[in-house]
């Protein structure tokens, strides 16, 4: 109950401070366009995963290809890096969209990529019903770009950049990947891996009856670790 009172109290003012710094149509969108979907991302999602509103703003204007006003759900805009986030209900924007709609919004999210914008989008089904889903995958994508909190020992980077690795090759990760990929020996690389396997991210990949590991899978859940 102290938690969700600290979110109302902090989620008001952060609504009503951009309020007061807007006028005309971008007051008048926030006013009117900024709705249960967006104030439930906020609540399950962000304020969770970040604990403050800095830097994230609302109903956040933009141009598209054609030079019209565009209004994404919440800019975000940490320093130089610039995220859109987008909710999404499977009615608006699948099932009632026509054709000319759908390519109207993908003409848009290239746009706004191309002009240094990376626009990301979470189904309202999982941002109500499955947040953990959301905010592990938001951790995944803010731990790219953003540098950690609190100084990091190079071996726990390293340990999870080959996690990275695992998740991008899309099958079993073998020591001959990690060795290319950090230019080390064969030997170094297969200690890395064994060492997620005692950590519980990987596990070792037999076929029949070979006792030797050729390959390691990725634990489900392993992207946990990559925050």
């Amino acid at each position: 109950m102290k938690e969700n009172h600290s979110f109302e109290k902090a989620y008001a003012a952060f609504i009503q401070r951009h309020l007061e710094r807007r006028s005309g149509e971008r007051k008048g969108r926030l006013e009117r366009g900024h709705g249960h979907a967006e104030r439930l991302f906020a609540e399950n999602i962000w304020w969770p995963l970040k604990g403050n509103f800095d830097d994230l703003h609302p109903e956040f204007e933009v141009f598209d290809f054609r030079g019209n006003s565009y209004f994404g759900d919440y800019g975000y805009l940490p320093g130089y890096l610039k995220f859109i986030w987008e909710v999404k209900g499977f009615g608006p924007h699948v099932r009632d969209m026509d054709r000319k709609s759908y390519s109207k919004e993908l003409n848009r999210e290239t746009f706004l990529q191309a002009m240094g914008f990376r626009v990301v989008s979470f189904a309202y089904d999982d941002v109500a019903h499955r947040p953990e889903v959301c905010i592990s995958l938001l951790r995944m994508l803010l731990g790219r770009f953003q540098p950690a909190e609190a100084p990091v020992d190079r071996a726990v980077l390293a340990e999870k950049e080959v996690l990275r690795l695992a998740v991008q090759l899309v099958r079993p990760i073998r020591p001959i990947d990690v060795a290319a990929h950090f230019r080390l020996n064969h030997r170094t690389a297969v200690g890395m891996l064994q060492s997620l396997c005692a950590k519980g991210w990987l596990r070792p990949e037999r076929k029949g009856k070979e006792v030797k590991v050729l390959a390691y899978e990725l634990v489900r859940g392993a992207w946990e670790y990559m925050d």
